[in-house]
């Protein structure tokens, strides 16, 4: 409390956006402390996003040029169970590289939730490996996109079957 007294008083001469980015510092740190309400897991899709309405498109897969490719791992079950090792590989062609940076992942519902920040520490040249990405039961349809090194880009949609637990 003291340090948000100092923060917060009138007379210090912080910008707003240096007070602001502390503020979020301090809190950042203050939820990764270890509450004991935490999950191991990453929450990849939460309970709230899951409810929103189904998406209006048809979800597919293409790709037109030599660009990169994403690799969906095959599920032998045909359901999974969360928390899930949720997996992408990616792979590019003719001496181009995969770009993280350009990594975009999408959950596609009637307003899309970008998972983006949530995935992105995951994410690697060679693709994204979560090792317990929290999902709610049900179909769960996802759009990853993507470039290479050469600005060619490719973009594929899937559907995460998710069974009760």
């Amino acid at each position: 409390m003291h340090l948000l007294k100092f923060i917060w008083h009138p007379g210090d001469i912080m910008s707003t956006v240096k007070r602001t980015s502390l503020l979020l510092g301090v809190c950042a740190v203050l939820a990764l402390s270890g509450s004991p309400q935490a999950k191991a897991g990453v929450v990849l899709i939460t309970q709230e996003e899951a409810n929103l309405p189904p998406p209006r498109i048809k979800v597919s897969s293409r790709a037109i040029t030599r660009g990169p490719r994403i690799e969906i791992p095959d599920i032998d079950d045909g359901k999974l169970h969360s928390p899930l090792h949720f997996k992408l590989k990616f792979h590019a062609y003719g001496g181009s590289k995969i770009d993280p940076s350009s990594v975009t992942v999408t959950y596609l519902r009637g307003s899309n939730v970008d998972l983006t920040p949530r995935v992105m520490p995951y994410v690697t040249t060679a693709g994204i490996d979560i090792p317990d990405a929290e999902v709610p039961a049900g179909e769960h349809a996802i759009r990853v996109e993507l470039k290479d090194s050469e600005g060619r880009s490719v973009q594929t949609s899937f559907t995460l079957a998710v069974a009760k637990n």
